[in-house]
């Protein structure tokens, strides 16, 4: 059992006690961590070489053409290229990491969908469901860009009952 000590207020009174008591419920005084977001240029600093690390293997998985790769991450080829071979050590933008974090979305739900391959080979498989017009996901993604990357993750994530 955990050795709990309870607050002795100096003041005993009813009042005081429940201001002892406040205080420990709160627990230590602290400043709340600054919020991260994409649009801080400190925190897409930070999360830039882990989201393109994640994106390339993402791209090895699902097989994914130079031209589908750039579109998808929103850089232009020969910018593919050089993050692919990892010499590009520029920030990504805010929609940028909005890209990554929705197809990195799609890619785990996937996975925890599942069990066999079919977790790299469904972004492929041409897809007759309202969200994807007969086009494979890959394609509705590059088509509808960030809007629709958002979809997809939505409707990955409502199949496999995490909404």
């Amino acid at each position: 059992m955990r050795n709990v000590q309870y607050p002795i207020s100096p003041d005993p009174s009813p009042q005081g006690v429940a201001e002892g008591m406040a205080r420990w419920v709160a627990g230590p005084a602290f400043s709340p961590a600054e919020l991260q977001t994409f649009a801080n240029d400190k925190d897409r600093d930070r999360l830039s070489p882990v989201a393109l690390k994640a994106f390339r293997a993402l791209a090895k998985r699902w097989g994914l053409a130079n031209p589908e790769a750039a579109a998808l991450l929103g850089v232009s080829a020969s910018t593919w290229d050089r993050v692919k071979r990892g010499g590009w050590d520029q920030a990504l933008s805010q929609d940028q990491l909005t890209r990554v974090s929705a197809l990195v979305g799609v890619f785990k739900g996937l996975g925890l969908l599942f069990a066999d391959d079919m977790a790299d080979r469904w972004p492929r498989l041409p897809n007759t469901g309202p969200l994807f017009a007969r086009q494979s996901p890959i394609e509705a993604m590059i088509d509808g860009g960030i809007p629709r990357m958002l979809e997809v993750r939505r409707y990955v994530d409502a199949v496999r009952g995490g909404l």
